[in-house]
């Protein structure tokens, strides 16, 4: 039963009484039993004149007169309120009242007997509480001892529980007083087993912890009356698997349920012991753990982790490995030996090249899935500059030691890398080889001197030049000497030449038992020639028939640059009469403003005009330029008839005047 439970039965009880007011002795005392509730132990009876305990009661006046009735007829109270037997008692029951009244003061007091067996009152006075009425007393009220019964009885209901005989009516037969409350009291009975909250308990301790290191605690519940020992629990370990090196490696209070270690720090070690897991069968039982009592049991999975207690140690003083001169890879894997947890970092290793390595051409990797130290060339070798390299590789853990532990002579080893030989292509220098020449040189002129050398030098061996990549196919080189000559015109205004740059690659082969093959470029800054003339733009423009608004702007232009382009000149051509229709006059550097000097039909004109640039010495370009002459209104040009659309005139002003501006 998981509580005390209470079951009221109401019967209605009337009797004849006298009434009378109840007086209160001093301020502050409350007249009667000070202590309402009492309990003793029943250990199998009760002897003759031996007290049970003692009551408590004031009537605030000096308790004068006080009698006392008990309602089990073999106990009374005796003159120092104890209560006594009157005689050897085996059968008292599991409650009894005790009934104190004087002229002051007139009150009731229960005496619970725990572990008792109940005993059925006999008698109504029994039932009642009631004893000798005194003559004095002024008021009695009615009562109903509480009555017991125990849980779990067994059928046929109903069952009697006890007997109340009680018929009270005043002179007329009226109800006087009532209904008065009985309680039942349901006795609990031990019917349920601890049960533990999980049926696994998992916990862990770390290896070398100090004898009486607190692993977990398992705690069950009983759903039976906590204040009797049907709910008190005991704990015990009753099987330890494995039992090496010890069936008593832990203990478990048998009142808390807290798991400690019971075996030495010395022995508690992970990498002796026969497993790092160990499972413990806990039994919780009530009743204090006394055999009568009721068990439930669980599981406890004990995990035994690790500290960095073992250094890594090399499985070899000495690694070895050949490695191709100009390769980069792995060149060897370092095995170590480690005692500590796998995937811990108390295992994890962490090695470091501590000697041997000032060019820092090797570094060394942890592979996570075997703890190996990768040992990889990151900067190629060259076995004409060094053949052998001695490395001092050092292993950690990630984790520190622990501080009476460190690392030895086996957590270094040596690592000899032996460079073999590799016939290495020829090597340009410099690279990229970087010349300056003119455009539109003569063809076969000498462009440049290729130098590439064979690094392996210990072999005798010869190389030969040929042309890679030549884009505009402008260059020849000579096989043997690696001289560079043109082929064709070097053109700067090729769209082969990029920001005045035209690049080339070349290919040096040696003549070993497998040749080999280097690579070089050469870049030409191509300096600029006056070779291409100029040019006017735009080669169409509009102009009004009206005079007045017959203005258009045109410009120079030219493929060479500085000083081969601009200042340009722009000036009509030398056909006669050209001057008196048209005039051009120079607005900048490089444009010029055509303007018309009398009206003309609305027709297309083609008119000469003549264009310098700036070169030594200049060059020139006689041209022609389209002119359609249209009629201008209300700033709308119409050009219909000769062939075009109308524009808006100031919108083609802006035009020019923006190109003006931003050439």
């Amino acid at each position: 039963m998981e509580i005390g439970i209470r079951i009221l039965i109401v019967f209605l009880v009337s009797q004849v009484v006298h009434i009378g007011a109840q007086k209160e002795g001093e301020e502050g005392c409350v007249p009667g039993f000070q202590v309402k509730e009492y309990q003793v132990e029943y250990n199998g009876g009760f002897q003759k004149d031996h007290p049970l305990t003692q009551v408590f009661f004031d009537d605030c006046a000096g308790n004068e007169g006080l009698a006392f009735e008990v309602s089990h007829p073999d106990f009374q109270v005796d003159e120092e309120m104890n209560l006594v037997a009157r005689r050897d008692v085996m059968d008292s029951g599991t409650v009894m009242f005790i009934h104190g009244v004087n002229e002051q003061a007139d009150d009731m007091a229960q005496v619970d007997i725990v572990g008792a067996p109940p005993r059925s009152p006999q008698t109504l006075r029994e039932i009642l509480g009631l004893g000798q009425i005194q003559p004095y007393r002024s008021k009695r009220a009615l009562f109903a001892p509480r009555m017991h019964v125990n849980e779990n009885m067994e059928p046929p209901f109903p069952k009697v529980i006890g007997t109340l005989e009680v018929s009270v009516t005043d002179l007329s037969g009226k109800l006087v007083e009532g209904p008065v409350a009985l309680l039942v009291d349901v006795n609990d009975q031990n019917d349920n087993r601890p049960i533990f909250k999980e049926t696994r308990y998992a916990g862990e301790v770390l290896e070398g912890s100090p004898t009486g290191t607190v692993v977990m605690t398992m705690t069950a519940e009983d759903a039976d009356d906590p204040r009797l020992q049907n709910a008190v629990l005991r704990y015990n370990i009753v099987r330890q698997s494995p039992d090496k090196p010890s069936p008593n490696m832990f203990y478990i209070n048998p009142e808390s349920g807290n798991i400690v270690t019971v075996i030495s720090p010395t022995l508690l070690d992970r990498e002796t012991l026969p497993t790092t897991q160990y499972e413990l069968e806990i039994v919780a039982q009530d009743m204090k753990g006394r055999d009568v009592g009721l068990t439930g049991t669980a599981t406890a999975t004990i995990t035994i982790t690790d500290k960095n207690d073992h250094a890594p140690e090399f499985t070899h003083s000495l690694f070895q490995a050949n490695v191709d001169e100009g390769s980069r890879g792995v060149a060897v894997n370092l095995t170590v030996d480690d005692r500590d947890d796998p995937a811990t970092g108390a295992w994890r290793a962490i090695y470091s090249i501590i000697n041997g390595d000032p060019t820092q051409n090797f570094e060394i990797q942890t592979n996570p899935d075997n703890n190996e130290g990768m040992l990889s060339v990151v900067k190629p070798l060259d076995y004409e500059s060094v053949v052998f390299h001695t490395l001092l590789i050092k292993v950690e853990n990630e984790d520190p030691l622990v501080p009476d532990v460190g690392y030895g002579s086996s957590s270094t080893a040596t690592v000899h890398i032996t460079v073999l030989d590799v016939n290495e292509g020829p090597v340009f220098f410099p690279d990229p080889l970087q010349v300056t020449k003119m455009e539109n040189i003569p063809l076969g002129s000498f462009v440049a001197l290729l130098n590439a050398t064979d690094p392996d030098v210990l072999q005798s061996q010869s190389i030969r030049f040929a042309v890679l990549r030549d884009p505009a196919n402008w260059l020849s080189v000579n096989p043997v000497r690696g001289t560079v000559n043109t082929s064709a015109n070097l053109d700067r205004e090729s769209p082969y030449v990029h920001d005045n740059k035209y690049t080339a690659i070349f290919m040096a082969t040696d003549n070993g038992s497998r040749p080999a093959s280097g690579t070089g470029t050469l870049v030409i800054h191509l300096e600029d020639y006056n070779d291409n003339a100029p040019y006017v733009h735009p080669s169409v423009v509009r102009v009004c028939e009206d005079t007045k608004d017959s203005v258009v702007i045109v410009g120079g232009r030219d493929r060479d640059i500085h000083p081969n382009a601009g200042p340009f000149k722009i000036e009509l051509g030398k056909q006669p009469g050209l001057e008196k229709t048209w005039k051009v006059s120079r607005v900048n550097n490089t444009h010029a403003q055509i303007m018309l000097l009398q009206s003309m039909k609305r027709a297309n004109y083609q008119l000469p005009l003549v264009v310098t640039d700036s070169g030594l010495p200049p060059l020139s370009n006689s041209t022609e330029i389209k002119v359609q002459v249209c009629t201008c209104k209300k700033n709308r040009m119409d050009c219909s008839s000769a062939g075009s659309v109308c524009s808006n005139l100031m919108m083609l002003l802006a035009l020019v005047l923006l190109s003006l501006f931003c050439l």
